[in-house]
């Protein structure tokens, strides 16, 4: 089965890994963007999207501004 997954939280990942471990096909995962941490703003990865990144698997992320409808392709 093909599937898009859409998480972004650290118990996410568990899922995410046990999709994978099943044998489905994940082509793309949706995940809230980088975020700037510490005090040089260095952009850290979400807990979902560093797993997919482990597997391979495309990452997209919703933009975070409330007017905007547009997805960041």
């Amino acid at each position: 089965m093909r599937v898009i997954f859409m998480g972004t939280p650290d118990f996410a990942v568990a899922t995410l890994e046990e999709i994978i471990k099943a044998g489905h096909e994940v082509v793309l995962v949706v995940s809230q963007p980088d975020k700037a941490v510490g005090r040089s703003k260095a952009l850290k990865y979400t807990p979902v999207k560093e797993c997919a990144v482990a597997h391979g698997i495309e990452v997209y992320h919703r933009s975070v501004s409330a007017r905007q409808s547009v997805w960041n392709i």
